[in-house]
């Protein structure tokens, strides 16, 4: 296991682009209504199988009366007849209602996916289900396309309000770096030359202390700036930035922070680093503001061109369920939605009194494709 940094700079609005561009594509795609297909009702049977099952089970029975009425006219055993009929009649019944409600199946099977988030779900026309049926599969059809399409032009605002939300942390992380540190780190200098030339000892007392009080506030915003939007996560990559991060962590003496990265970990396009920062991020603060936990690893590891990354604590854990239903919090639907703009996804495991994880996997070949 090695820990280095990767050399080149951040290349994340050409990315996002791309991102937001897909996404725009999906949200055309959605938006297109899918034709239901109908099947063709060209044949007798298969106009037969259209009407409405009220009007089946009318018209089979009324058939089956008059063919029982005709043959009791003709015969000598009434009785045995019309037992025979009735016989006939509860099972042709129970046959055309079977036959009726076997679509129900296709619906259900169709709810069930997308319950379990399968989206592309449709019910697919059956040749047995009649017109009502069919109007009920076509119904929910374009409700799941309607579905679709909302969930893209939401994505895409998300896409489009997480990058904001990036470039305005990069051009305040500048301006606090470039702008106001500097500014405090002249301040310093005249403070110490001031300081030289003082002839009262009191004078030169509270230079020297004015000074350090702007040596504190220098190293808080350049802590802040990096905080904001780390330039080591631009100069020098995702483990660099995440070794980074540790040391901040480490420094405050709330956890003890390791970070794991396999070697290749460093050869990650900038989009997926800078998602995958952002988690590390994120899952850390959650970990010293709620999991009263004393040791994090951070494990950066690649394979089969997919990236994942684990933060893995050994804190109080909790019932991943219950936390999200209780308290949904924009933390992990942040975390979700940066992720899902690269194609990744996230996985929380969590048991009560056994620490939790996090996996974000992102697939690399898209990023390096655009």
């Amino acid at each position: 296991m090695i820990s280095s940094g990767q050399n080149g700079k951040h290349n994340g609005d050409g990315q996002s682009t791309a991102a937001i561009a897909s996404l725009r594509s999906q949200l055309v795609r959605a938006e297109t209504p899918r034709s239901v297909a109908v099947m063709p009702a060209t044949s007798l049977g298969a106009r037969l199988l259209r009407i409405p099952l009220l009007w089946k089970l009318v018209g089979a029975n009324g058939i089956l009366v008059v063919a029982a009425v005709l043959i009791a006219l003709t015969a000598h055993h009434s009785t045995l007849v019309f037992a025979s009929t009735l016989i006939v009649s509860v099972v042709l019944n129970h046959y055309l209602v079977r036959l009726a409600l076997e679509p129900l199946k296709d619906l259900e099977s169709t709810a069930s996916r997308v319950w379990r988030g399968d989206l592309e779900a449709r019910v697919v026309p059956s040749s047995v289900a009649d017109r009502d049926m069919i109007r009920v599969g076509s119904t929910l059809n374009l409700l799941l396309d309607g579905l679709v399409a909302d969930r893209s032009r939401m994505r895409l605002l998300a896409a489009q309000v997480i990058n904001a939300q990036d470039a305005e942390r990069a051009r305040v992380a500048r301006e606090l770096h470039d702008g106001t540190a500097q500014t405090l780190a002249a301040a310093m200098l005249q403070l110490s030359a001031v300081a030289r030339h003082a002839h009262s000892p009191d004078a030169e007392e509270s230079l020297t202390e004015l000074r350090s009080l702007v040596a504190s506030a220098l190293e808080e915003i350049r802590s802040l700036s990096h905080t904001i939007h780390p330039r080591v996560l631009d100069d020098l990559g995702l483990v660099s930035a995440l070794e980074w991060l540790a040391r901040q962590t480490r420094q405050e003496g709330v956890l003890d922070v390791e970070v794991e990265a396999e070697r290749g970990a460093e050869d990650i396009p900038s989009a997926a680093a800078s998602v995958l920062y952002r988690v590390a991020q994120e899952s850390v603060r959650n970990v010293m503001q709620h999991a009263r936990a004393r040791h994090v690893r951070i494990v950066l590891t690649t394979a089969n061109d997919v990236v994942t990354l684990s933060v893995i604590d050994d804190g109080n854990g909790f019932d991943v369920r219950s936390a999200e239903a209780r308290r949904p919090g924009m933390g992990l639907f942040s975390i979700r939605e940066r992720v899902s703009l690269v194609n990744g996804t996230v996985d929380v495991q969590s048991v009560p009194g056994r620490g939790s994880r996090v996996i974000a996997t992102i697939p690399l070949s898209s990023l390096r494709a655009s």
